[in-house]
């Protein structure tokens, strides 16, 4: 298949009718913020892109008033939306059945008008190489406020479009990565929600217990395992709680490990640790993280299946999964002797917003908690006979969860690193449909 390829500025094809590049209104006709509120249409922002996919659900939406005076950005399925100032670079693609949305005036929609010029799916992946990042790179800078791709930039860009059915071949081979990088995304959200199911209620609301104490079997349980509930409550500091069970805080059952100051172990070769700081929990490691020497101290290496939590700024407790790194400071590396890692993983989640709100209130520019807040954090601890049971229900779910983690990032760096030998013509279409048949 003849992979040529020509370069076209955008504005000669919205000039043709294939494309249309649209950002979000301004002035009178932008949403008011009284505006806001409960709507049908979401106002997207860049904060509501992550990963190629936009929420619209925890998007902020507008009424029909707002959304029946704008003229612009009106976005529909299928739209690719970019952010273009202050965050630029976000991508995003559309669902085909996505619901109404308009752009705020930070993102802009590009939309293919004609599939027989230009693939969407092949437009979104473009925009992803390093070919065409370079070119909004460029000009992100060219004013004396915040990063900034202004419409009028955006139409000197120019796109690489070869024939359309290698377009087409391009898009179905990339996308197949994609689809199994989102069936995976779709089957962790199941995995985990299971798992942190289960937690909460047998260690937060006490279901099983409940259950005994009102005479009624436990839901879904054998009398074997039963058994080991007890059958009443006793009063506590937090209120009643399982008789036998007992109270302790968060920094009793796992430990927290400071990261380092990172700075002072520089990478001084071509072996390096990246460096994992809040900004990689998020986006994980990437070519602009930090490097950091190999010769720290073990313990403050992370490896996949590490618990990390972000104890200053953004408030974050993960499951790392993107390699191994350096810890930064500012977050503390969590582990335990004694309780498998969901139980210490699934208790931070559950105090997670108590400490949200303590950082929210301190004096200073970064929010942040302190090692006290750990220990006033208590949490509900049992014997090692329900743990056990526990974990052999609860650990399999979350190992999964890791392996698919695993696994997205290796499809996502093969995807990454075939996007550029396909547009070059570099790797054959059939030597790339070989390799991702055998991974996705």
């Amino acid at each position: 298949m003849n992979s040529k390829s020509f370069c076209h500025k955008v504005a000669e094809l919205e000039q043709n009718g294939t494309l249309l590049v649209q950002d979000g209104n301004h002035g009178e006709y932008r949403p008011r913020q009284h505006e806001f509120g409960n709507g049908k249409t979401a106002f997207i922002r860049a904060s509501n892109l992550d990963q190629g996919r936009v929420f619209f659900e925890s998007s902020d939406h507008i009424n029909d008033v707002a959304s029946n005076r704008i003229r612009k950005g009106i976005g529909q399925g299928g739209d690719i939306i970019f952010s273009h100032k202050g965050t630029v670079g976000k991508l995003a693609l559309t669902p085909l059945d996505a619901p109404p949305f308009v752009c705020s005036p930070q993102t802009t929609f590009w939309r293919t008008l004609n599939e027989n010029a230009i693939d969407r799916r092949y437009l979104y992946y473009f925009m992803q190489s390093e070919e065409f990042v370079n070119q909004w790179s460029s000009r992100k800078g060219e004013t004396d406020m915040a990063d900034y791709v202004s419409l009028t930039a955006q139409r000197e860009l120019h796109i690489r479009l070869p024939h359309i059915n290698v377009q087409r071949v391009i898009a179905r081979i990339l996308g197949a990565l994609d689809e199994k990088i989102e069936l995976n995304h779709q089957m962790n959200h199941t995995l985990e929600a299971m798992a942190q199911a289960i937690f909460n209620s047998w260690f937060v609301d006490f279901d099983p217990v409940t259950a005994k104490a009102d005479g009624r079997k436990p839901y879904g349980m054998n009398d074997e395992v039963a058994a080991l509930f007890p059958a009443h409550f006793v009063g506590s500091r937090l209120g009643p709680i399982p008789e036998s069970w007992n109270i302790k805080s968060l920094d009793e059952i796992a430990d927290f490990l400071n990261g380092l100051a990172l700075q002072n172990y520089p990478a001084e070769n071509d072996e390096y640790l990246p460096v994992i700081k809040i900004t990689e929990l998020k986006s994980g490691v990437t070519e602009k993280s930090d490097k950091a020497s190999t010769d720290i101290p073990p313990e403050y290496i992370i490896d996949n299946g590490d618990v990390i939590f972000s104890w200053s700024g953004s408030l974050e407790v993960v499951i790392w999964c993107d390699g191994q790194g350096a810890l930064n400071q500012h977050l503390f590396k969590v582990t335990s002797k004694n309780y498998p890692k969901w139980f210490y993983y699934f208790w931070l989640l559950y105090h997670l917003p108590d400490f949200r709100e303590i950082a929210s209130g301190k004096a200073t520019t970064m929010g942040h908690i302190r090692r006290h807040d750990l220990t006033d954090a208590k949490v509900i601890c049992v014997d090692d006979k329900i743990i056990k049971v526990a974990d052999g229900i609860i650990s399999p779910l979350i190992q999964k969860v890791i392996e698919n983690k695993i696994q997205n990032h290796t499809l996502a760096s093969i995807r990454d690193t075939l996007l550029p030998k396909l547009l070059s013509g570099e790797i054959r279409i059939r030597q790339a449909e070989k390799l991702v048949s055998k991974v996705a």
